[in-house]
């Protein structure tokens, strides 16, 4: 049990930094804005600051494709290193990025690279960390195994909203514009030598050998030739599962304190403690979820949580139009958080059971990715152009309705409706793990510290 959980702490670590280092940055925008970006009104410049963040996104397909294809050649772990590395540094130069008032337009490409890196890192992530807890844990358990994943996104939003509402109540406005908004990302820094430590430190999970039919999808474009050819409907499938997965979690989670604070007139800190409560149903509804996963079957949950996102979030977001009292955002963020956890926590193993092992972790990467690039990265952005709402119904809201059609069809595709997501991946020859040179070696050298 020691050993289960350690991996999938190791596992959900850079997943955890990757979502705290996009969620602080949303949170923060306003403040990035003011500080990087030179606009004669405030309006213009937090589109500026959106975009950017949404630039990140544009970089998650190659971050897929590179570290999937890494992935399953050479290892979930080596691949899990690198996602690490990159995040780090990406997140070190948005720290070290001047001013606009000290380095002029610079300050602003500096912010453009980082947020390419960090979106590299965040397109391999996915792949790699939601195959490998897949693969590690015991029949019966795989769907809360891999809803950490999701998890881990809500404790990434709490710790960023613990920081925001700290810094806030300490610091005026002034101050968080020049150097405030700086700290959140310090606190991601640290986190960046924790990961590495876990993840060099996490055994492999033992290491079973490919089917012979199979092994021919290590070798790089053969990947990718599997892909779109024999798994060119699990890849469409999955698309369309995506668009949700990466829709919902950006409109109702992400940008629900800038919608609180533009649409509602909320305060900086009354919409972050809202975001902090409303994530703790974020993380505990995705455990849920993913237990459900494992009983009942993760394409069920996956409809269930998807009809109930293109119809409740309109009615809940209106009761923010009559009243937005702290304790009635607080109800309404968590019963958002609540709605997306139902979805994202089954996701991670609904999507892995639609591939075999030796081309899981790039296909989950190459689906999952692109379905971010438009409808995930570019949210904020979006929402914040639309305003409050269409005819009286939230944008958010609108928003995730549509994005639940591409979902619910990809539900209902040939690939979802075989047998492969009900009965445990561990049962099926295509579904056991690569054994790789990467996880070879991590296995070796785990028996060589247990004396085996």
């Amino acid at each position: 049990m020691r050993r289960s959980g350690f991996l999938i702490f190791s596992a959900c670590v850079g997943n955890l930094l990757e979502w705290y280092d996009f969620a602080v940055y949303a949170l923060f925008a306003p403040y990035i804005a003011a500080s990087i970006f030179r606009a004669t009104d405030d309006f213009s410049r937090l589109a500026q600051s959106l975009l950017v963040f949404g630039l990140g996104a544009v970089a998650r397909p190659l971050g897929a494709l590179l570290i999937g294809l890494y992935a399953d050649r050479r290892g979930r772990g080596p691949a899990l290193l690198l996602t690490c590395l990159l995040m780090g540094a990406g997140t070190g130069m948005i720290v070290l990025d001047p001013p606009y008032a000290a380095a002029g337009r610079m300050s602003i490409v500096i912010l453009c690279a980082a947020r390419i890196l960090q979106g590299l890192s965040a397109g391999g992530e996915i792949g790699g960390a939601a195959a490998f807890l897949a693969e590690q844990a015991r029949p019966g358990r795989r769907g809360l195994s891999a809803s950490f994943l999701q998890a881990t996104m809500g404790l990434s939003n709490m710790l960023g909203a613990a920081v925001a509402a700290t810094l806030t109540t300490f610091l005026d406005h002034d101050q968080m514009a020049h150097w405030g908004w700086r700290v959140p990302f310090c606190i991601g820094l640290a986190i960046v030598p924790v990961g590495l430590v876990l993840r060099r430190a996490a055994p492999a999970a033992p290491p079973l050998s490919v089917p012979r039919q199979d092994r021919a999808h290590h070798h790089g474009l053969a990947v990718l030739r599997a892909l779109a050819g024999r798994h060119r409907g699990a890849l469409a499938a999955a698309f369309g599962l995506s668009v949700l997965w990466a829709a919902a979690p950006y409109a109702l989670v992400i940008f629900f304190p800038l919608y609180a604070q533009t649409a509602l007139g909320a305060s900086p800190h009354a919409s972050y403690v809202a975001y902090l409560l409303g994530n703790v149903a974020l993380v505990l509804g995705a455990l849920a979820a993913g237990r459900l996963a494992d009983r009942l079957g993760a394409r069920r949950v996956l409809v269930a949580g998807a009809i109930l996102l293109a119809v409740l979030p309109a009615a809940m977001m209106g009761v923010l139009g009559h009243r937005h009292d702290p304790a009635t955002m607080a109800a309404v963020a968590a019963g958002l958080c609540g709605l997306v956890a139902l979805f994202v926590g089954a996701a991670p193993l609904g999507i892995a059971g639609l591939f075999p092992a030796p081309v899981r972790a790039t296909g989950i990467a190459l689906s999952y990715n692109a379905a971010t690039s438009v409808f995930g990265g570019f949210a904020p952005a979006v929402l914040a152009a639309l305003g409050t709402g269409i005819h009286g119904i939230a944008a958010p809201a609108l928003y995730v309705a549509a994005a639940a059609i591409p979902a619910l069809l990809g539900l209902a595709a040939p690939a979802f409706a075989g047998a492969g997501l009900e009965i445990p991946m561990g049962h099926a020859a295509e579904s056991i793990p690569a054994h790789t040179p990467g996880d070879e070696r991590m296995a070796m050298t785990t028996q060589r510290r247990h004396g085996a």
